[in-house]
């Protein structure tokens, strides 16, 4: 037995494709009454000329099952990096925290970039921060500011962080001791990034690229300013 409104909607009446849509919205049953006809129909398809409607909305489904599945092997994927990222901060948190002099922390933050397979990690400070002028222990942390601001142009730009090579004179600048960098991360300290830098380093010229990740530089580079007041008073 047709619904009321169905007559018209099968005898040849002009409908744009709204009217159909609000036709089936208030008739859902149409396709169970109708289901032979349903059956008959074919959907254009760009491979096979025309498929049936059933057949049409079966692979619908497939793909949205199938894109249902990858989005949830993403979320899974990232759920599992965030918790390794998670845990390697706090180790490294902890040990940074135990130690018992800044230059046991330095050692501590050198060995555990190189347990990721590094060459290593360097801390410098901008000395119009710090108190690390001489008579201070910690002068070999000092990084001019004045020296610095062509590579933060350079390569920073606006941001907080870089990570790719960097040249032999700006190497000087940063690492003037380091041998044999191919590539670096390196991420601006403070709030306002005017605190220092810290630098991960790679003789790998590709281990660091544009593009990459930065969120477990972005905690580290917020993490330390804090642990380094136990030994270096801020300005």
């Amino acid at each position: 037995m047709k619904q009321p409104g169905e007559e018209e909607l099968l005898a040849g009446t002009e409908l744009d494709d709204r009217a159909v849509v609000d036709y089936l919205l208030k008739n859902p049953d149409f396709f169970i009454r109708n289901a032979r006809v349903v059956e008959q129909m074919r959907v254009p398809h760009p491979v096979r000329e025309s498929v049936s409607l059933v057949e049409w909305h079966m692979a619908r489904a497939r793909n949205q099952i199938s894109q249902l599945e990858e989005d949830m092997s993403l979320l899974m994927e990232q759920a599992s990096s965030n918790e390794s990222l998670f845990y390697r901060l706090l180790r490294l948190q902890a040990r940074l925290a135990s130690a018992p002099s800044l230059e046991e922390f330095l050692n501590r933050l050198n060995r555990w970039a190189r347990d990721l397979g590094l060459a290593g990690a360097a801390l410098r400070l901008f000395p119009d921060r710090w108190r690390i002028g001489a008579p201070s222990r910690f002068t070999h942390l000092a990084l001019s500011r004045q020296a610095f601001e062509p590579l933060r142009i350079q390569r920073l730009g606006q941001t907080r962080h870089y990570l790719g090579p960097l040249n032999g004179p700006e190497l000087l600048v940063v690492l003037p001791d380091a041998k044999a960098i191919g590539s670096v991360a390196m991420s601006l300290m403070g709030r306002e990034g005017d605190l220092g830098v810290i630098l991960f380093t790679s003789r790998d010229a590709h281990h660091y690229e544009r593009g990459q990740g930065t969120q477990l530089l972005e905690e580290i580079a917020r993490m330390l300013p804090e642990l380094l007041e136990r030994w270096v008073e801020r300005v």
